[in-house]
């Protein structure tokens, strides 16, 4: 693959993984990512997948599917349910049409074919950017900057937890900015029980504080009977 010039700033970076057994391959796709402005990294196997305490959250995954160990469809679904709103980008050489049903059945917003070009999955990738990244964020109530695990709002800066800012930027890119409480539990992976929900209450409790510190206006985070939580204001990613 041929990379492309880079984005104009970096408003449009996004987090990306590969996951790529192929090691030439997946080193050409992380670099023509990387010359794009995005902030990529590659790993040869679903187990192999960053799991770092405070890492930024992902925003967009580029899967293999015959990969070793846990296969591409399985990894799809797998993310896809804990986190409903990441870009998933199948690239393979099953051209199938069968294939092609399987893996947008799991979760891919885009499968490609090997060999993909370049330009090909760099187009893929701005068409999923425009849904993952958030208007204007002077548009905004707030602000989450997710590496500096900060909250920015009219009153101020709060500082975050890790998990604090994977659940907020969960809200953010879940469709209509609503959660299932199953979902939200699933980000901490633990098991859906009465312990795991209660912890749950306290986080959002907690969240919701920290909503209000910087400056946000009720409601915040709104719960939905039998369901799970809705965010209720607008507040901007950025990966500063």
């Amino acid at each position: 693959m041929r990379g492309e010039p880079k984005l104009d700033g970096m408003s449009s970076a996004l987090n990306i993984v590969v996951v790529e057994d192929h090691d030439a391959l997946r080193d050409v796709t992380v670099e023509a990512l990387t010359q794009r402005g995005h902030n990529v990294r590659g790993v040869d196997c679903a187990e192999a997948l960053p799991e770092e305490p405070g890492a930024a959250p992902i925003d967009l995954m580029v899967i293999d599917l015959n990969l070793p160990g846990e296969d591409g469809i399985s990894l799809a679904a797998r993310i896809r349910a804990a986190q409903p709103d990441i870009g998933i980008i199948m690239v393979t050489a099953r051209n199938q049409v069968r294939d092609k049903l399987a893996g947008y059945d799991s979760g891919a917003d885009i499968y490609l074919t090997k060999p993909t070009s370049a330009e090909e999955l760099i187009a893929a990738v701005r068409a999923l950017t425009r849904r993952i990244k958030p208007d204007d964020p002077a548009a905004s109530d707030c602000v989450l900057h997710i590496s500096a695990l900060t909250l920015q709002g009219p009153q101020g800066k709060v500082v975050l937890s890790s998990h604090e800012t994977t659940m907020l930027a969960a809200f953010v890119r879940a469709k209509d900015q609503q959660l299932e409480t199953w979902q939200l539990i699933a980000l901490t992976e633990r098991d859906v029980n009465e312990a795991s929900k209660k912890a749950l209450e306290v986080q959002i409790v907690r969240l919701r504080k920290k909503l209000l510190q910087c400056g946000a206006q009720e409601p915040t985070l709104k719960a939905i009977r039998g369901q799970g939580y809705h965010l209720c204001l607008k507040v901007a990613l950025s990966t500063d």
